[in-house]
């Protein structure tokens, strides 16, 4: 979705501009810790040390996601390399993001004998909702844009629109699989990474105004495109995901 004039800043307090993007951001890590200290203490697991992995991997997010990002933008920043910082202008990978929280939850988890495994079931709400406000977020940077699209009634394809939606419908989906009774600890987790991956590659991906690779296909009255990066990616994605769910075990028990 491309709206001529939009304004990324939100509000300014002298010389500090909060923009929409930073402000979405840090509501999806707030929400996100929220969910976790509060489902976690449900389950005798300690708050504060919940708070601590909630902090690490929140840091660990931002890194990966701006390391992934530039990494693979590197002619964008080969000029200037100090915008490589300037995350509060967007550019931020959600693979990165992933494998960064991954990585500090379970560094955290192991220094203070939390269940790695329960806690990142217990993330799955946070990272659906986060990703649903940050595409919001992305209209206002106007980036994440859609291929165009002339036989279609809008010019090109609402791409935010689409990965938003994609967060809640990823929420929906975990709330069903929730119910159905007890899961092996980390199961909920990469089930929500192989609807999530396809979800995305089948439908946000699709329309996404992305550089293509590989063999390219692009459909400009339907906005249609093959192959970007995370298409290429997904299935190996889908199977490290589901390589970690046949050693968790695919049947529920009865805890």
């Amino acid at each position: 979705m491309y709206i001529e004039g939009i304004d990324p800043v939100m509000f300014t307090l002298g010389p500090l501009a909060v923009r929409w993007y930073g402000f979405m951001m840090a509501l999806s890590f707030a929400l996100g810790s929220y969910l976790i200290i509060k489902n976690g203490s449900k389950k005798g697991m300690d708050p504060d040390a919940l708070l601590a992995l909630c902090a690490l991997a929140a840091v660990g997010a931002i890194l990966g996601a701006r390391a992934l990002y530039v990494l693979t933008n590197l002619p964008d920043f080969a000029a200037n390399p100090l915008e490589a910082v300037r995350i509060d202008r967007g550019g931020l990978s959600f693979h990165g993001g992933l494998l960064g929280g991954m990585l500090g939850a379970w560094y955290a988890a192991r220094r203070s004998w939390i269940p790695y495994a329960k806690v990142s079931d217990l993330a799955v709400p946070g990272i659906c909702i986060g990703y649903a406000l940050v595409r919001v977020a992305n209209i206002f940077n106007q980036e994440i844009l859609g291929r165009p699209a002339a036989a279609l009634f809008f010019e090109r394809h609402p791409a935010q629109l689409y990965g938003s939606l994609i967060g809640m419908v990823s929420l929906l989906i975990h709330m069903k699989l929730s119910r159905k009774g007890p899961r092996r600890p980390g199961q909920l987790f990469w089930l929500f990474v192989v609807y999530y991956s396809l979800l995305r590659a089948v439908i946000e991906e699709t329309f996404r105004d992305n550089p293509l690779y590989l063999w390219s296909y692009v459909n400009e009255a339907w906005g249609i495109g093959f192959f970007t990066m995370t298409h290429l990616a997904t299935p190996l994605i889908l199977l490290l995901a589901f390589w970690m769910l046949r050693r968790k075990g695919m049947r529920t028990y009865a805890a």
